[in-house]
């Protein structure tokens, strides 16, 4: 087998493969020689058919089958022995095949440029740093009280923060318009769930009350028939209730999972979680800033065939998002509009892979159980959820990229320049915003 290479653009090359005809031969006729063992023609005892009649037909059908197959071996070779490893599929180009000639065929494909990670002296990075302390976790159970109120009859006019349930018809120039209408409809005033007019036109009412509101729908309004227009709504007030926080008690730890150990065991884990959170937000804002300069600091000469890539997995995550079929790409948006996303992923992609091999990191099988264990903390069964994890193999992938990932900015920030500026949970979690 004869191999040649040429670099035919920045990233393209050409590689052009001749296999001697004589294997090509011997290949094609050991392939006819093995169906003529079992072929079942007319005329003939199963096995039995002459070779020419085996030639004659099936040699076509043969013939292809063999040269393909000698391409896509050939080719791996050849490849094995240049030590290229092509992005995406290469395209075939068969330049000479036939009775007693060479097989020649040329491969044409992009390969990963190469490079050296520069700028690194050049990477400033601020990382704030800040202690999860006692009062932060009072206003952390504060917070999930309020997000368990707990709702009673009301013995006045509704006010901002009570529930108050509602039938109500609009009409547009007297006539009630589609979606308009509701029926034990119970919203917190003050919610902002419904449009302000609706519900300031709520403020001061009592149960069995009926009234009439105007609510003047925004210009920017969805539905272009309401859009900047003022309906009138007939409302007849089902129940108004006052809201209360709920005690700080047993019934309210097990809300929250927590059934034994009461309110002390509660603090505990909710301790636990900010701190997990914070550590978590510190490291998100490093690796932003490490992964933006890193990136600013390496332009690369990109593969076509990995931004590609990159482009459709984006317009795939999009339609899923929307709840289409993802193998639906004629519904997805332009390609346009991912493209610079998808260069940085693949940018990115390349040096962190630069970096872990610089680095000489294996995967930290310790943190990977962490990640695994913290996915599933999400499920209603956790130990089922970690099983799950370990036997998929493409949210395992998924994981180990992650943890790799964060090995490749770890070993980044401690050679970058690194300046700590005191902060709190409150400012990095933007918590009570």
């Amino acid at each position: 087998m004869m191999v040649s290479v040429e670099s035919t653009g920045a990233l393209e090359r050409r590689l052009e493969v001749s296999v001697p005809a004589d294997e090509v031969e011997q290949a094609i006729t050991a392939r006819l020689r093995s169906v003529g063992r079992t072929a079942r023609l007319k005329g003939f005892r199963p096995g039995k058919a002459p070779p020419a009649v085996i030639e004659r037909q099936f040699g076509a059908q043969v013939r292809n089958e063999v040269i393909n197959e000698l391409i896509q071996n050939s080719l791996g070779s050849a490849l094995a022995e240049q030590g290229l490893s092509p992005v995406g599929g290469p395209r075939v180009e068969i330049n000479g095949v036939g009775d007693g000639i060479d097989l020649k065929y040329a491969a044409i494909f992009e390969v990963y440029p190469t490079f050296e990670i520069k700028g690194l002296d050049a990477i400033e990075i601020t990382v704030p740093r800040a202690e999860v302390g006692a009062a932060d976790v009072d206003a952390m159970i504060e917070n999930l009280r309020q997000q368990r109120p707990v709702y009673t009859p009301a013995t006045g006019p509704a006010v901002s923060g009570d529930r108050v349930t509602v039938d109500f018809v609009g009409r547009l120039d007297g006539v009630a318009f589609e979606g308009g209408t509701g029926n034990g409809i119970a919203l917190v005033l003050g919610s902002g769930r419904m449009l302000p007019d609706f519900e300031a036109g709520l403020i001061g009412v009592s149960a069995g009350e009926t009234k009439e509101v105007p609510v003047s729908f925004p210009a920017e309004y969805g539905k272009a028939e309401l859009a900047g227009k003022t309906a009138d709504f007939s409302m007849v007030v089902k129940s108004v209730e006052h809201s209360e926080l709920p005690a700080l008690d047993a019934t309210f730890c097990e809300a929250f999972g927590v059934s034994e150990g009461g309110v002390e065991e509660l603090r505990r884990e909710v301790t636990e979680n900010m701190r997990r959170e914070l550590k978590e937000a510190i490291r998100s804002r490093t690796k932003t800033q490490l992964l933006d300069q890193l990136y600013a600091a390496n332009p690369l000469e990109l593969p076509r065939a990995a931004v590609e890539s990159q482009i459709r997995a984006l317009q795939i995550d999009w339609l899923r998002r929307i709840g289409a079929k993802p193998q639906d790409l004629k519904e997805a948006p332009p390609r346009e509009p991912f493209e610079e996303a998808a260069k940085r992923r693949v940018t990115l992609g390349l040096l962190i892979s630069a970096v872990l091999r610089e680095a000489g990191t294996t995967l930290d099988e310790a943190r990977l159980e962490e990640r695994i264990e913290l996915a599933a903390m999400g499920y209603g069964d956790p130990e089922e959820a970690v099983r799950q994890i370990r036997g998929n193999d493409e949210a395992r992938t998924q994981l180990e990229s992650g943890v790799l990932e964060d090995q490749a900015v770890d070993w980044l920030a401690g050679r970058v320049k690194t300046i700590e500026q005191p902060s709190s949970f409150k400012e990095i979690m933007n918590f009570g915003a």
